[in-house]
C-alpha cells in the first residue's frame, strides 16, 4: 500500500512537472517570436534537365521557397509546449500514467518524433544543406529513430531478457543525418549570407535542442 501511494505521489508530481514545462516552453516560444527576425534560408531542388549546350542531363538548381528559421524554431517550442500540456490533461494523463506503470512512455516518442526532427532540419540548413529531398529524408530518418524507441518499449514490457534490436536499428537510422551534417562541417566553413556556423556554435545548437526536449 505504501509503495502504491509513493507511485501515485510521483505520478502527481510528474503531472505538475508537465504543466510547468508546458508554460515554460510556451513562454520560450513567445519570447523567441517577439525577438525573431526575418532571417530565412532557401529550400532548393536539383532536378535533372537537358543541357542544350552539352546535350546531357545535368542537375538544375532551383529555389523552391524561403524557409524562415525563427518561425520554425518557435514552432519547435510550441510543439513541445502542446505535448506537455496535453499530457497534463486528466483524461490523457490517466492513459500516460497507465503506460508508465508498464514501463512505456508513448507520449514522449510521439512528441520527439516531430520536435526533434524539426530541430534537426534547422541544424542541417544552418550548415548548408538546402536540398528538399535531403531535408525530407533527414526528417524521416530522425523520426524513424525516435519511433524505434517506441517499438523498443512496446516489445520489452514484462520481459526478463531485453531485446535491443530496435535500439540498434534506431541508432543506425538516427546517426546517419549527423554523419551528413558532420561531412558538411568538415568540407566547408558553412559561411552563407554573413552567417558563420563554427563547430562550437553547432554544439551549442545541439545542446539547446537537447535541453528543450526536457
Amino acid at each position: 500500500m505504501e509503495f502504491e501511494n509513493n507511485i501515485n505521489a510521483k505520478l502527481n508530481g510528474l503531472r505538475k512537472f508537465n504543466a510547468v514545462m508546458a508554460c515554460f516552453h510556451l513562454a520560450q516560444g513567445l519570447v523567441l517570436f517577439l525577438l525573431s527576425t526575418n532571417f530565412s534560408l532557401p529550400v532548393m531542388s536539383y532536378f535533372l534537365e537537358m543541357d542544350p549546350i552539352s546535350n546531357k542531363l545535368t542537375p538544375f538548381p532551383e529555389e523552391l521557397f524561403q524557409l524562415g528559421l525563427s518561425p520554425l524554431i518557435t514552432g519547435f517550442l510550441i510543439i513541445t509546449a502542446i505535448a506537455h500540456a496535453t499530457v497534463a490533461f486528466p483524461g490523457v494523463f490517466r492513459w500516460y500514467a497507465r503506460n508508465l506503470r508498464k514501463g512505456a512512455n508513448y507520449a514522449r516518442w510521439m512528441e520527439y518524433s516531430i520536435s526533434s526532427s524539426v530541430m534537426l532540419v534547422i541544424i542541417a540548413m544552418l550548415v548548408g544543406i538546402y536540398d528538399v529531398g535531403s531535408l525530407i529524408l533527414m526528417f524521416s530518418l530522425n523520426a524513424t529513430m525516435i519511433l524505434f524507441g517506441w517499438i523498443m518499449e512496446l516489445h520489452n514490457q514484462n520481459v526478463q531478457d531485453v531485446n535491443w534490436a530496435s535500439y540498434w536499428f534506431g541508432t543506425f537510422a538516427g546517426i546517419m543525418p549527423w554523419v551528413v551534417i558532420g561531412v558538411y562541417l568538415l568540407a566547408q566553413e558553412a559561411v552563407k549570407e554573413g552567417l558563420r556556423v563554427s563547430s562550437t556554435e553547432f554544439l551549442a545548437l545541439y545542446s539547446f535542442f537537447l535541453t528543450s526536449l526536457l
